[in-house]
């Protein structure tokens, strides 16, 4: 690990931490503003069709009520790039829970009432909302999410299936997955004359500014965004959401401050889900371990407003050397909410079903599962042929192996147990890649001898005020203690966004330059430093955003034990162990928070997490904490984070990887592949939850 007598890499404690557990830290939804009211939203009852008429007469006669905003009396917007913010501009519902009235009164208990007195009744139209692998709907996009192309293939993969020694042709299922950030998605916005100021629940508050621009057609000067505290996102928050476009809407409409908070019912509606993925796997071998054909082809849903593609077809261009290969991606239009980004999209569906696979090989060929992996190390990336700036995944099933006491399992599923409890241990592999966008940063000298940094950062949980004050302090040669930093408001120097694992080094790469400007600046300085002090900055666009000869991620391995109830079907993980290679690590204390967090969420994801589609009323039937189960304290056993430090030069001046979402790529892979050793049987569908595996014990 790194030297914690240096800034970077020390266990620096949280700045805001104390804030946050005395509530002193203020959400979006809890800015005192005089005079503010509360917006409640009416969710459309049906699934596809539009509104023929709305009667909000009821409402408006209820104590409290000020007004009830439709697409008949709404502030008229420009078109968005993102048709989901078009809210109350139309009569269509495109999808159940769509917004089609906002109620907006003195109290949130009499907007919720409001909202409940609205009588609206629709023309609905035949809905579809069920994805089949053999949909007639389905097409090839022309790229899934993140611009990667829909389709690739090298070589001959049909050709080496077949005629390969050891072969598996296997299905996997993920289902729809929801975000449920802690704190719901929330906005507080107000009108000062012209001016519009938000203090809104987002993982980036420069993309929220230029888009309510866009959409109230003002200058972006005249737009101010706050995201000071933000508490979680895991991808729901990463674009502007309906909720932060209503509350603009409100306020402009009725003069006063506004504070709109999704109810969590309506949050799979609103703000993304994961989509539903359905995998097939087709892996080929010699009787060596060798891959000779590698194929993956996943089908998925979106929405008929706005196409998003899950590309969890991705990492298999990236995991193995296969010459013969197939990756692709096929997407069926239908008329649910659409989908968006969830923690580690494309990666943590397409893992799952990758080292499953992986996994099934293993045990077809009488391999231990650990040497096939290392049996088909990549010297080169194999989708592009380009080397990769560092790839330490072998040193991390090594040393993951090692720790996890893995030379003393015995390969054979089914040969431990306890009582009525069958045990056992799994391994999967994590990747994920390394994004970096263009932000600028400024520093700030002050005659005190301290310093600030200011950028557009989003601290969504992770620390971020914390280890950009040790990246300033690393480049300023200064004690910790001394810097300051300034984030989340949009008024600061612009910044990325918080998603893709990007935010550190992003946002990091940027304050590192600006210090070393300073640090120049304060060199050629002679006397003391005059009152407003000096000032340097920097912007990272075309350097940070430049294409890289190199394949650039980070890897990591998955140790998993558990044990299955032969009785009541129940899974319980006993121990989870994973090992990062992840550039320098810029703080040990945070880091190890955020692979923990990462591997909580793939144990969710194995155990508990998955939400089905009624087909006959179009909704997600698990809508809320009450019926979506995420892993409480009980479920989490004790969960261990290490990581190898690679010294990679080509990444950011940090030497940093992100570190947020490849905590949860391989987690749900590895618990699979231990409760196939416990039972000998192959799950193929997740949750594992205890029906589901009770019916297939034998």
């Amino acid at each position: 690990m790194a030297d914690t007598d240096t800034a970077l890499g020390a266990p620096a404690e949280r700045r805001e931490g104390r804030d946050k557990v005395t509530g002193a830290a203020r959400y979006a939804a809890e800015h005192p503003v005089s005079g503010r009211v509360h917006a409640w939203p009416v969710a459309a009852a049906i699934a596809s069709g539009s509104v023929r008429t709305i009667d909000a007469g009821e409402a408006l006669r209820l104590p409290g009520v000020l007004t009830v905003l439709t697409h008949e009396n709404a502030p008229r917007l420009a078109d968005p790039d993102d048709p989901t913010l078009a809210v109350l501009q139309n009569s269509r519902v495109p999808h159940r829970g769509w917004p089609v009235a906002l109620v907006v009164a003195e109290t949130l208990e009499a907007a919720r009432s409001g909202a409940a007195a609205v009588r609206v009744e629709y023309a609905a139209r035949d809905h579809d909302v069920t994805l089949t692998e053999n949909h007639p709907a389905a097409y090839v996009p022309d790229e899934a999410n993140g611009g990667y192309p829909a389709q690739r293939e090298q070589g001959d993969p049909e050709g080496a299936f077949t005629s390969a020694a050891v072969r598996v042709d296997a299905d996997y299922r993920v289902p729809p997955l929801h975000n449920h950030p802690m704190e719901p998605h929330a906005a507080t916005a107000r009108w000062d004359d012209d001016r519009l100021v938000v203090h809104d629940s987002s993982q980036g508050a420069t993309a929220v500014r230029a888009t309510l621009a866009a959409l109230f057609r003002l200058p972006e000067d005249r737009v101010t965004v706050m995201s000071e505290h933000v508490g979680g996102g895991f991808g729901s928050k990463g674009t502007p959401r309906p909720h932060v476009v209503l509350a603009a809407m409100a306020a402009r409409q009725t003069g006063r401050p506004v504070t709109v908070a999704l109810p969590r019912r309506l949050l799979p509606a609103l703000v993304g889900h994961r989509a539903p993925t359905l995998h097939r796997l087709r892996l080929g071998a010699t009787e060596q371990g060798s891959l000779t054909s590698l194929r993956h082809e996943v089908t998925t849903h979106t929405s008929r407003i706005k196409e998003f593609v899950e590309q969890a077809a991705v990492p298999a261009r990236v995991m193995y050397a296969a010459p013969n290969s197939r990756t692709g991606h096929r997407v069926v239009p239908l008329d649910v909410p659409s989908p968006s980004w969830m923690r580690a999209p494309g990666e943590a569906p397409g893992m799952y079903a990758l080292e499953s696979a992986m996994d099934e090989l293993a045990v077809a060929l009488g391999m231990d599962p650990v040497e096939l992996r290392i049996a088909n190390e990549p010297d080169t990336e194999p989708d592009s042929g380009k080397p990769f700036s560092s790839r330490h995944l072998v040193e991390c099933l090594r040393e993951g192996a090692r720790r996890f006491d893995w030379s003393h399992r015995d390969p054979r599923p089914g040969t431990r147990s306890a009582g009525p409890l069958l045990l056992g241990s799994g391994v999967a592999a994590a990747m994920y890649p390394v994004l970096i966008q263009p932000s600028t940063a400024s520093a700030q000298a002050r005659p005190d001898g301290s310093f600030v940094v200011r950028v557009n950062a989003t601290d969504i949980g992770t620390g971020a005020r914390t280890v950009l004050a040790q990246v300033a302090a690393d480049a300023l040669g200064v004690p910790l203690e001394r810097v300051r930093t300034e984030i989340g408001n949009s008024d600061l120097p612009s910044a990325s966004l918080a998603g893709g694992s990007s935010g550190t080094a992003s946002w990091g790469w940027a304050v590192h330059l600006a210090c070393t400007r300073l640090r120049t600046v304060l060199a050629e300085h002679t006397g003391s430093l005059p009152e407003p002090g000096l000032t340097a900055s920097a912007d990272t666009e075309g350097s940070a955003d430049a294409d890289s000869d190199y394949s650039r991620h980070a890897f990591g391995a998955h140790f998993a034990e558990v044990s299955v109830d032969t009785v009541t079907g129940e899974v319980r993980v006993r121990r989870l162990l994973g090992v990062y290679a992840a550039g320098h690590i810029l703080n040990a204390r945070t880091a190890r928070s955020q692979f923990i967090g990462g591997m909580t969420m793939g144990l969710g994801m194995a155990l508990t997490e998955g939400s089905t589609m009624d087909a006959a009323f179009g909704d997600f039937t698990e809508a809320d904490l009450a019926a979506y189960h995420v892993p409480a304290h009980a479920d989490v056993p004790a969960v261990e984070a290490h990581w190898i430090d690679e010294d990679d030069p080509h990444l950011n001046p940090m030497g940093s990887k992100g570190i947020g979402e490849i905590g949860i790529v391989g987690t749900a892979a590895a618990i699979g592949n231990a409760v196939h050793h416990a039972t000998g049987v192959r799950y193929r569908e997740l949750p594992l939850t205890p029906d589901r595996v009770l019916a297939g014990l034998p």
